[in-house]
């Protein structure tokens, strides 16, 4: 082969190559080509969404592949969706359309998507479909409630039976905030219908809540008494103040604290 030969032989195949790919590409191409999708079809009164679909505009409603208006009847209107219609105040659904509420005597409207639609007055309860009035008893108040009896105790009786009976508090005891019972001051606690006086021994106080002690700090709880803590030789008292711990680099053995060991 003469000089040069074979660079312009790989130029040739090069060139050639070039060539014929495209055509080759062509060839092959519609096989990878994606096949054409069909638009869907958008009936009256709907809207194509932009993701793909459709939707009925405000005031129709799906049926099928088409949208259909939606009747209102009256004394309602289109909901928030638009898709259907809710009763106007003062008008319940009955069947296809809506009908005015009724009130009985001694009551007032009330929110109509649930219940009757109305409460009785204060001082009224109800009772097949009507309002009566309320029977309070003695040391009692008429209270604006749909259930229940409709009335209340005053704040020191209790409800029993059907009637108010006081509430009795004890010595060193006062009525809690329900006004309904009672509870022993602090440094007291219950004992059956009575308050019995919490015994602090010495070197304590009463705890936060007033209904029991602790020890004073550098004493220890030993059954109903407070007894002197013992802190070994490299401890010190713990954060509780009531027990001990031991000092750095030393470590609990017992009731004492042992160096440890040097590395």
């Amino acid at each position: 082969m003469k000089p040069g030969a074979g660079a312009v032989l790989i130029a040739t195949v090069a060139l050639a190559v070039l060539v014929t790919a495209p055509a080759a590409y062509a060839q092959t191409a519609p096989t990878a080509q994606a096949r054409p999708q069909t638009a869907a079809v958008v009936p009256v009164n709907a809207t194509a969404r932009r993701y793909g679909g459709w939707a009925c505009n405000r005031g129709y409603r799906r049926t099928g592949e088409s949208c259909v208006a939606v009747e209102v009847p009256p004394n309602a209107y289109l909901n928030s969706g638009g898709d259907t219609w809710e009763c106007e105040r003062l008008f319940r659904k009955q069947e296809s359309g809506c009908e005015a509420l009724r009130v009985p005597a001694n009551a007032f409207a009330d929110d109509t998507s649930y219940g009757r639609g109305w409460r009785c007055d204060q001082g009224y309860v109800e009772s097949g479909g009507a309002c009566v009035a309320v029977q309070v008893p003695a040391n009692a108040f008429a209270v604006d409630s749909s259930f229940g009896t409709g009335w209340k105790c005053e704040r020191g009786f209790r409800e029993i039976g059907g009637a108010c009976e006081a509430v009795v508090v004890p010595p060193n005891a006062v009525l809690d905030p329900s006004g309904q019972r009672w509870s022993c001051n602090r440094g007291f606690v219950p004992d059956g219908s009575s308050c019995a006086a919490v015994v602090v021994p010495a070197n304590a106080y009463l705890n936060t809540a007033g209904t029991g002690w602790r020890c004073e700090r550098a004493f220890r709880a030993d059954g109903a008494s407070c007894v002197v803590l013992k802190v070994p030789s490299n401890a010190h008292i713990d954060y509780s103040g009531n027990g001990w711990e031991c000092d750095v680099h030393f470590r609990r053995n017992a009731e004492s604290c042992l160096a440890e060991p040097q590395l």
